[in-house]
C-alpha cells in the first residue's frame, strides 16, 4: 500500500494505491467522506471499500481531498474536490494505461462527488455509492446516469434520511439501460458503526456478481 504524491488542479495530493492483479486490470477510485467533518481516506467506511477492490484484483487508490491530511489546498464546496478526484483518476489511468476500464466508490459527500465524476468519464463502469447525501445536494445532474451501481444506505440514518435515498433511487431506476441495485442495511446509521461486516458482504456480493457478468 504505497503511499504517493500527486499533482492535482491546486498542488500535491497526498494518496495510498496498491497495484491490481495484472497489467489489464481496471482501477478503482474510493473517495472520502466530507473533509469538514473529518473526513479522510483513512476513514474506515472508505477502507472497506479500498479493500473490496484490491481483494478482486483491482488496482486501486484512495487519496485526500485538498485541504486534507499531507494534500495542499483548501476545501472548494465539492467544486475543486470534483477536479481533485479527476486528477486522481488521471493519475491511475496513466500509471496503469492499459487497464481495461475504471469503477468508482464513495462514501457520503465521497459518494456525491464519486457521481459527479461518472457523469464525466465514460470509461467509468460501475459504481458503488454509500449514503449519498440526496437531502443536501442536487443529484439531477444524473439525467441519465451512465452506469449501472449499487446504491446502499443505513436504515438508521439520522444525517441522510432514508427517505431521501429511496427517493433518488426511483428516479435512477426510472432511467433505461442501466440497473441501480439499492439495499438497505437494517439497524445501520450513518456511520456503520456494528455493520460494517454486513455492508462490506453487501458490496462483496455485488462487485462479485458484476464481475461474473460477461463483457458486452
Amino acid at each position: 500500500m504505497p503511499d504517493i504524491i500527486f499533482n492535482g488542479p491546486d498542488g500535491r495530493l497526498e494518496g495510498r494505491h496498491k497495484a491490481g492483479a495484472s497489467a489489464t486490470s481496471p482501477v478503482a477510485l474510493i473517495l472520502h467522506p466530507h473533509p469538514q467533518y473529518g473526513g479522510t481516506m483513512n476513514n474506515r467506511l472508505v477502507y472497506m471499500l479500498y479493500h473490496a477492490f484490491a481483494e478482486r484484483g483491482f488496482a486501486v487508490m484512495r487519496f485526500n481531498f485538498r485541504g486534507v491530511g499531507r494534500s495542499q489546498g483548501e476545501f472548494d464546496g465539492g467544486t475543486g474536490e470534483l477536479s481533485d478526484a479527476a486528477s486522481a483518476l488521471d493519475w491511475m489511468q496513466t500509471f496503469y494505461p492499459n487497464a481495461q476500464g475504471a469503477w468508482i466508490g464513495g462514501f457520503s459527500f465521497g459518494a456525491w462527488i464519486a457521481m459527479q465524476l461518472l457523469m464525466r468519464r465514460p470509461e467509468v463502469q460501475g459504481f458503488i455509492s454509500v449514503s449519498p447525501p440526496a437531502n443536501n445536494y442536487d443529484f439531477s445532474f444524473l439525467a441519465p446516469c451512465p452506469s449501472s451501481g449499487l446504491i446502499v444506505n443505513g436504515a438508521t440514518d439520522d444525517v441522510v434520511p432514508p427517505s431521501a435515498v429511496s427517493k433518488l433511487v426511483t428516479k435512477l431506476r426510472q432511467q433505461k439501460a442501466i440497473t441501480i441495485d439499492h439495499e438497505v442495511i437494517e439497524g445501520a446509521g450513518h456511520f456503520y458503526e456494528e455493520r460494517l461486516d454486513r455492508l462490506n458482504a453487501t458490496v462483496g456480493a455485488y462487485l462479485d456478481r458484476r464481475l461474473a457478468e460477461p463483457a458486452v
